[in-house]
């Protein structure tokens, strides 16, 4: 790796924070890609239009107004005829980030797509990961309440040894030890 290429890198957490689920994919917003890429938007989608063959509904769609509108109140986002967008954002998949990187072709797009795909499968570790906890959480409490009325009848019956054992134990009125012979009483 050169000097310069040390530099290009980006860490791998900022692009993640980028990566949103819309329609059930994961993708990120064409201008967050374009930062990434040290491109402006209106380029990266211009690229994007003159080489749409190249981007199937998998890579690369374009939002609708509604989805555009919940992304902008969600990352406070400018709106149009404030200086904002004339037309809804496009958003990537992986592989379409990739596909955009070498549409743009130049050395950062190359290099930076690296981290972009190191960061969706890092986020898909992440998902992967809690999924797979998530699931053993709910096998361990179906377990629990399967012997929930058994473990409730053992500690009841716990309990019940309790008490008994402090419970006093009935005798009959006896004294116990020794009398002497000068003092009866």
């Amino acid at each position: 790796m050169t000097d310069s290429s040390m530099q290009l890198a980006v860490p791998i957490e900022t692009i993640a924070s980028s990566i949103v689920v819309i329609r059930g994919q994961k993708v990120i917003l064409d201008s967050d890609l374009a930062r990434l890429y040290g491109t402006s938007t209106k380029r990266l989608n211009e690229q994007v239009r003159r080489n749409i063959d190249r981007f199937p509904a998998d890579f690369c769609f374009q939002l609708s107004s509604d989805e555009a509108e919940s992304l902008r109140s969600q990352n406070a986002t400018s709106k149009t005829g404030r200086g904002g967008r004339r037309y809804q954002p496009f958003v990537f998949t992986e592989h379409g980030a990739v596909m955009a990187a070498s549409v743009l072709n130049t050395p950062r797009a190359v290099e930076v797509s690296v981290y972009v795909v190191r960061a969706f499968v890092r986020l898909r570790q992440v998902l992967a990961t809690h999924a797979d906890l998530a699931y053993r959480l709910d096998e361990l409490e179906q377990r629990l309440e399967a012997r929930l009325d058994l473990h409730d009848e053992q500690i009841a019956a716990l309990m019940d040894a309790i008490r008994q054992l402090m419970t006093p134990l009935e005798t009959d009125q006896r004294q116990i030890g020794f009398k002497t012979m000068g003092n009866e009483d």
